[in-house]
């Protein structure tokens, strides 16, 4: 008699407990870039999308970060493989890429095509996107670079994505957070770079994690956007 109900008392505890605390369903992060994603010289727990995965879990966010870095991409190449990451189906796409370009010297126009087809092929797989600026030297002259930097704001815009800041501000020249070669950073520049990504990342998956199944939300505010009523 006791035995049973025992037994009996565990099976009706169960309903309670599954309705009250149920385990949240696992979300998915990709981080999709070259190599400031990739993270050369560094151990796999020091690149950015690592040290994204140990602050989504210290904040009790239920995501993976996968790193889906390859280095020496450009927009072109990171295209072509664009739906072997987008099958990972993601909640949020960081979108790093457009510096190697830069460096060669791709047409800006070129450079935007790939970006727009890389955040379209994001968004209609329901993927809220964060776009991470990037900068290009003076190698092909100024005007080459200052439509370069324009081309992210206009890509923000016209998408209505989160715009993140050139990652490597304060990074490049700095001798405590740069790598040897002088282009890639360290494992302290790797968390400067984290640091800026959470500011943007955090309140987007917060609301993601917390939404209803099925409500909208707004890359730019990280909160649920509102049908028009009017």
């Amino acid at each position: 008699m006791l035995l049973a109900a025992f037994l009996l008392a565990l099976i009706a505890a169960v309903p309670v407990e599954a309705s009250g605390t149920s385990s949240p369903s696992p979300l998915t992060i990709v981080a999709f870039g070259d190599s400031l994603t990739s993270g050369p010289r560094l151990t796999t727990s020091e690149t950015y999308p690592a040290l994204l995965q140990k602050k989504l879990q210290g904040a009790h966010l239920p995501f993976t970060v996968v790193n889906a870095g390859v280095t020496g991409d450009t927009t072109a190449r990171a295209l072509l493989r664009m739906d072997r990451a987008l099958a990972l189906n993601p909640q949020i796409v960081i979108i790093e890429l457009g510096v190697n370009d830069g460096l060669r010297g791709v047409p800006v126009p070129q450079v935007r095509a790939n970006l727009a087809k890389i955040i379209e092929a994001s968004q209609a797989k329901g993927a809220q996107v964060l776009l991470c600026a990037m900068e290009a030297l003076p190698l092909q002259g100024w005007q080459y670079t200052i439509d370069f930097h324009k081309m992210y704001d206009e890509l923000a815009g016209k998408y209505n994505v989160e715009l993140i800041p050139f990652l490597m501000n304060g990074v490049l020249g700095n001798p405590d957070l740069i790598g040897p070669d002088g282009v890639h950073p360290n494992a302290a520049g790797a968390r400067v770079i984290a640091d800026s990504i959470w500011e943007y990342l955090q309140p987007l998956a917060q609301q993601l994690a917390t939404a209803p199944a099925g409500a909208p939300v707004h890359a730019g505010t990280g909160e649920p956007t509102r049908p028009d009523t009017r």
